[in-house]
This record gives structure tokens, C-alpha cells and sequence, in this order.
């Protein structure tokens, strides 16, 4: 009875196995079978325990209020579909925004991206009581950063780089600013390499009383000029815009302070500075906060401006210096109190949450051999602030709160996988979002103490449709650089057997800011790294020193060199694969996109020995063709580091090459120009190397749209078969 058992189960299992569909990069990238479903409009409301979102019905659209703690509660209908027309047109919502008091919703319409985060858009305005709906300003068409004023009479936004005001009652537009033009002055928002490296577009704020706007202006003039060609028309188009290189003029950049009533600009003296990336006001007085940075970003200061009196006082309350660079994230709060500030900082070895009034005095809340990740915010009442880290594990983030006086730190989440929150208002609540490397996204309603209260979305439509696929575990391993230990991951075919010998496909990245291993669902990457497992290829990420959540030494160890470390980390790994009884020693690949293609480049000439393959997509092949506050934050100027530049530009070292080495690039990549590959292709043809090249015609630095996706890795996949 046993052995027929055992034959049954057996047998049941070879069936399942044998009906077991496969993968291909066509159900990935182009039918997005296994893009998973999340949340999506969720906004909570001032009270803390409603929210609202967007809900569509039979292809009408309407904007309805929850109670967050009630999944089956009745809902209300704020704006209905019904009342979204204008002349008789009925408008779309991409995105909708509160006044501070709730009473009126500006809206989004007809939203058009320019770079990474800037658009520009047409706004509507609803009345929530009078059920009025308005275009912000027709005459003014499109616009970008609109937002009310904290009173609620009047909303600000940006057209054609000036600042403009609408009176809401009299339905009178000001003109702010009358400088503003393209590529010579920017008021109000930012510059190209602001938006993308200080993650900053919005560049100015209403006080308090709504009686003035902070704002910063970028003068560009002298910064030099980029041209993209786009192929469009029978002639091609011709796009031109400011980025300054490493070591090049940067736009001059000024705060100012303009009076609502009368328009009336102050210029405000902040002293010797290159940047300025943040300006904010404090929530309940009339205090501006600006952080300044001089040109190495090792020297941050933070500066007040005190506009409560009869003129506006300024002074610089806190420094902080490095040896390297300091950081500039969003983990920013002003209390309530109006004189006191909460920060994270990396002064004692690793990143931080801090106390500092305007006084100058700062108190460390958080303590540990372990980043905190971002910074959620404060229950003022309680004295509670809600944040994650990386305390159990770089590859991990947990959940977490602390007393202000950094007394009795719980974690409220798991401790593994990757778990993020977001907090509705008075911090009551938070969605949690949980996924680990073999688990797609699960999406909860949490209270404060973690405790789960609704599933909002298990993703289990996703779960069902991997259940037809018989897929590898990614599994966590670590490699060895010399002393160092790396942190990795590993996925391999399905039907291991560690008596046979299998080639190696690494993927990286490898860049400051960003880790490749990391205990969450990686979505379409994971299915295809999936794909590759089914091929017969064992698919391995490592993590090399200058990447994140290690503490500042391990981060910026790869300072005024990037690209030296990394590379010998890269190709360590791989040595210690090729020892490996189940590794063919001399079939290992690696592919990279951006800095990982940059890394790419330099393994496959740095370590031609160890590497049969390598595909690097939209690679920085020397850092001199790449923006300055990138850039210099990690390498200085070109002028004051030659020798770090040239001794890890991939260009100097081609005649290297022996593997077979792929180039992809989107010609309208905005970010890491096609310069770099043009530049590459011309030191492999000087040096007589062989290797292939693909370009995306107008694609920018994502290489998507259409057919492209499915196209690019369709490439990358053959490519692959034929060479590893």
C-alpha cells in the first residue's frame, strides 16, 4: 500500500512537472503576464482616519471617501463623473490634490512628462461645496507645480519658467516673476540636473499665513548646452538643453522671498554656497528653512530665515562637514513647534535620525551599527516617530518607531523581506507593502502598533499565475573580495544537479545609492533572471563596496575612484564562482544597465580573463561626459581628480577585450548621453576590437514604449544563448 502511495504521488508530481508551462520574453515583456495589481489613489485625509481615491465604474471616473479602519463601511461620493465636464467636455483625472481644509480639489488633466519627475499638465479647480469645476488658468496653458495657498484663496503655479498667482474668488491672475525663459531663467522650479540628482522639481512653498512664497531662481545662462537629435519627421528634430558635465558652470542659483500684496521681491543673502537643495517653510510660522552646499557637497549648512518680525532675519544655525561628501535625502520634518527640526544624518558612521532646534543644539534619537531608510514621520501628542532601517540586514527593511528621546525602539513589522509603510495623517494608521524575493506584494491596513486590520490587496491573481510555473527559489549567498565580504544572491536552474558544470549570468548595478540584492519582489527582472534559470543559466547579483546600508565607511569607501573597487569586487566574485564544482569557469557573463553598464564595460576589459559576455545597456563610459553634481559628489572635478577619472574609464582599457561585448543605448537619453557609447565605439574601433551595438532610436534613458521593451530583452536573451 506504501509503494503504490508513493507511485501515486511520484507520478502526480511528474505530471505537474511535465504540464509546467515555460517562460519566454514575450509573456514578460510584452503581454505583462506576471505584473502584479498594488494601490493605487490612496490619499488619507486630515482627520487620520479617512481617505480617498479615485474609483472607476463602467469607464466613469469619480473621486470617493473611505473610513480607513472599516474596509465594508459605505462610502461617499465626493465629485462624481457627472460633474467632471467642462463646456459639455468631460476631462480625465491623472491626479487630484486637497486644499488644507478639504473644501476644494485641484486636478490634473492632459499630463505630459518632460524629464524623470517634471510635467507640465492643465489643471482644473472643484468646488466641493459649490460643485463648481474651472480650469486654473486657460490663458496660461500648460502648467506645472500648481498648489493652493495654506488659506485656501488663492493657488500658485509655474507657466514658461515664471511664477503665477490665481485669486480664487475674483479669478485674478499675477504674474509673479516676468524673467523666466527657457534655458536662461528657471523661477520656481528647477534645472535639469537638480531635478535629477537632488530629486527636487518643486522649488517653492507659501508661508504659513499665505502672505508670501519662498522661491529659488536659476539663472542658466551660462551653462553650456546638450543637444539631442529626435528622428522623427522627414528632417530630424533638434532638442537643446542645459546639463553641466563634470567640472563645467552650473546654473547660479538664488532664494528670494516675494510679498504676495504688492509683489514685492527680497533677495536673500545665504553667503558663499554652489547649491541649494532644499527650501521649506515651517508648518505654523512664518520660518524658511534652506540648506546650502558648497561645490564638493562635503560642507552642508542649514540656514533660517525669520520672516515673523519687520524685516526677514537670517542666520545659519547648524554645519555639518565630511571627509568625503554629505548626503541630502527628503528625511526633513519642522515640528510643530516651529523652532525645532528633525534630520537624518551618517555623522557618527551610519545614517540617523537627529533632533535640532534653531538653536543649533542636536540631539542623536537613533543609535546603531544600522541605517535607518526613510523617515515616515511623528506623532507629535505621543512623542512617537515612525521610520524603517536596515537594522537586521543591508538586503532587509523593517518598520519601526522610537520615542523622541530614543527610548523604547519596536519594530512594528517584520524584520526580513522588504516592508514599507505609508502613514495616513496623525500617523494613526499605514498601508504596509511587504514582499520578499520569491513573494510578490501583499498590501495591508496597519494601526500604529503594526497590527494588521484589513488585506487590501494579496496579489493573489499573480500567485495564481506563477502557479503554472515551475520557478527557482533566489537564494541569499555571500562572495569575498579580498577581506571584504559581498552580499549576493543566486538563482539557479530548476532542475539543479550540482554533479554537472553551468554557466553564469551576473547582473549589477554597483552605483552609490541603489542595491541590487535585496529581499523584495523584483517583478518582470525577477521572471526574466526566471527565464535565464530555465535556460539552463545559474543567475547571480552581488552587491560590491560603495553600495548602501552598510554604514558610511563601507559607502564611500569607493570615494574620488569610482569604478576601481567595484570592478575588483565584480571580478573577485566571479573567480570565486569559476572554484565553484557546479560553475563552468569559462562560461560567466554579466550585464549591466547605467552605472551597471558602466561596470559592465569596465569588467569586460578589466577582466577580460574571467568574462565570456557582457551586455552593457546605456553605460557612462567616462565620467567626464556625465552630469557635475553627480558626478563631483563621489569624484571631484575632472580638473582636481584626473587620474580617478582615466584610471576607471572603460575607453582607456579596450584593448583589453576578448569576450563578446553588446552596446545599448537610446539615442534620446537625456540622462547618460549616447556621447558615451559614440565615445566607446570610437576607442574599440582605434584599438581594432570586434563587438556588437544597438541603438533605440529617441528612447530615453529607460528604453521603453511600445514594442521596445519586449524588443531590448528579446535581444539580450539570444544574445546570451548564443555567446554564454
Amino acid at each position: 500500500m506504501k509503494k503504490y502511495y508513493l507511485f501515486l504521488f511520484v507520478g502526480i508530481v511528474c505530471t505537474i512537472q511535465a504540464f509546467a508551462q515555460d517562460l519566454s520574453v514575450e509573456k514578460i515583456w510584452k503581454k505583462y503576464e506576471f505584473s502584479g495589481a498594488y494601490i493605487d489613489g490612496f490619499r488619507s485625509m486630515k482627520d487620520g482616519i479617512h481617505y480617498t481615491k479615485l474609483d472607476e465604474k463602467d469607464g466613469k471616473v469619480s473621486i470617493t471617501k473611505h473610513l480607513i479602519s472599516d474596509a465594508n463601511a459605505s462610502s461617499e461620493t465626493l465629485v462624481t463623473s457627472d460633474q467632471l465636464k467642462y463646456n459639455g467636455n468631460l476631462i480625465s483625472i491623472d491626479d487630484y490634490f486637497f486644499n488644507d481644509d478639504e473644501t476644494k480639489i485641484l486636478i490634473t488633466t492632459q499630463t505630459t512628462p518632460i524629464y524623470r519627475r517634471s510635467f507640465n499638465a492643465v489643471y482644473y479647480l472643484f468646488d466641493l461645496k459649490t460643485k463648481a469645476l474651472k480650469p486654473l488658468d486657460e490663458t496660461h496653458q500648460p502648467q506645472t507645480l500648481a498648489e493652493y495657498s495654506p488659506d485656501g484663496t488663492k493657488v500658485s503655479f509655474i507657466h514658461k519658467n515664471d511664477l503665477f498667482v490665481k485669486d480664487i474668488a475674483t479669478g485674478k491672475v499675477t504674474q509673479l516673476t516676468e524673467d523666466g525663459k527657457r534655458n536662461k531663467i528657471i523661477n520656481g522650479t528647477t534645472d535639469w540636473v537638480y531635478e535629477e540628482e537632488f530629486a527636487i522639481t518643486k522649488a517653492y512653498g507659501w508661508s504659513p499665513d499665505s502672505k508670501y512664497i519662498g522661491f529659488l531662481k536659476f539663472n542658466e545662462k551660462e551653462v553650456k548646452e546638450f543637444t539631442m537629435t529626435y528622428y522623427k519627421e522627414l528632417y530630424p528634430e533638434l532638442y537643446t538643453f542645459k546639463y553641466p558635465k563634470a567640472g563645467e558652470v552650473n546654473s547660479k542659483v538664488t532664494a528670494h522671498i516675494i510679498a504676495i500684496k504688492g509683489g514685492k521681491i527680497s533677495n536673500l543673502d545665504l553667503g558663499e554656497y554652489e547649491y541649494i537643495p532644499r527650501i521649506q517653510w515651517s508648518g505654523n510660522a512664518n520660518k524658511l528653512i534652506l540648506q546650502t552646499l558648497n561645490r564638493h557637497q562635503n560642507e552642508l549648512k542649514y540656514h533660517l530665515v525669520d520672516m515673523t518680525g519687520k524685516k526677514p532675519i537670517h542666520k545659519v544655525f547648524y554645519q555639518e562637514k565630511a571627509a568625503q561628501y554629505v548626503e541630502i535625502d527628503n528625511n526633513l520634518l519642522i515640528l510643530k513647534d516651529g523652532n525645532t527640526i528633525l534630520r537624518t544624518s551618517e555623522q557618527d558612521g551610519f545614517n540617523h535620525i537627529y533632533k535640532l532646534s534653531f538653536d543649533g543644539q542636536s540631539t542623536q534619537i537613533t543609535k546603531g551599527n544600522w541605517d535607518v531608510i526613510d523617515f515616515f514621520g511623528i506623532d507629535e501628542e505621543k512623542g512617537t516617530i515612525y521610520f524603517s532601517s536596515a537594522e537586521k540586514s543591508p538586503i532587509s527593511k523593517g518598520i519601526y518607531k522610537v520615542n523622541i528621546d530614543g527610548s523604547s525602539k519596536k519594530a512594528i513589522s517584520l524584520e526580513t523581506g522588504m516592508n514599507d509603510a505609508e502613514f495616513t495623517s496623525g500617523m494613526k494608521y499605514f498601508v504596509k507593502t511587504y514582499s520578499n524575493a520569491n513573494t510578490p506584494p501583499v498590501y495591508s491596513l496597519c494601526d500604529n502598533e503594526g497590527k494588521e486590520l484589513t488585506i487590501l490587496e494579496d496579489n493573489a491573481k499573480l500567485k495564481s499565475v506563477l502557479a503554472n510555473y515551475k520557478l527557482a527559489t533566489k537564494e541569499f549567498v555571500t562572495f569575498h573580495s579580498g577581506t571584504t565580504t559581498l552580499n549576493g544572491s543566486m538563482i539557479k536552474p530548476v532542475n539543479f544537479d550540482p554533479t554537472k558544470k553551468y554557466p553564469v549570468y551576473i547582473t549589477i548595478y554597483g552605483g552609490p545609492g541603489h542595491n541590487e540584492v535585496s529581499d523584495a519582489w523584483d517583478g518582470n527582472d525577477y521572471m526574466y533572471h526566471q527565464l535565464l534559470a530555465q535556460k539552463g543559466y545559474i543567475v547571480v547579483s552581488v552587491d560590491p563596496r560603495g553600495t548602501m546600508y552598510r554604514g558610511a565607511e563601507f559607502k564611500k569607501s569607493t570615494y574620488l575612484q569610482l569604478g576601481k573597487l567595484e570592478v575588483e569586487d565584480f571580478i573577485n566574485t566571479a573567480k570565486e564562482l569559476q572554484e565553484m564544482s557546479f560553475v563552468d569557469p569559462n562560461r560567466i557573463g554579466i550585464q549591466g544597465w547605467s552605472y551597471g553598464g558602466f561596470m559592465t564595460s569596465l569588467a569586460m576589459t578589466k577582466g577580460a580573463d574571467v568574462f565570456k559576455m557582457g551586455i552593457a545597456v546605456a553605460p557612462v563610459t567616462n565620467w567626464k561626459y556625465y552630469d557635475n553634481i553627480y558626478t563631483e559628489r563621489f569624484m571631484r572635478t575632472p580638473q582636481e581628480n584626473p587620474t580617478g577619472y582615466n584610471d576607471n574609464s572603460p575607453i582607456n582599457f579596450v584593448n583589453q577585450l576578448k569576450g563578446k561585448y553588446l552596446l545599448i543605448h537610446g539615442s534620446g537619453d537625456d540622462n547618460v548621453h549616447y556621447q558615451n557609447t559614440m565615445e566607446m565605439i570610437n576607442a574599440l574601433v582605434k584599438a581594432d576590437k570586434q563587438f556588437d551595438l544597438f541603438i533605440y532610436p529617441n528612447k530615453n534613458h529607460g528604453i521603453y514604449g511600445g514594442n521596445t521593451r519586449n524588443h531590448l530583452f528579446t535581444m539580450m536573451f539570444n544574445y546570451t544563448l548564443e555567446n554564454l
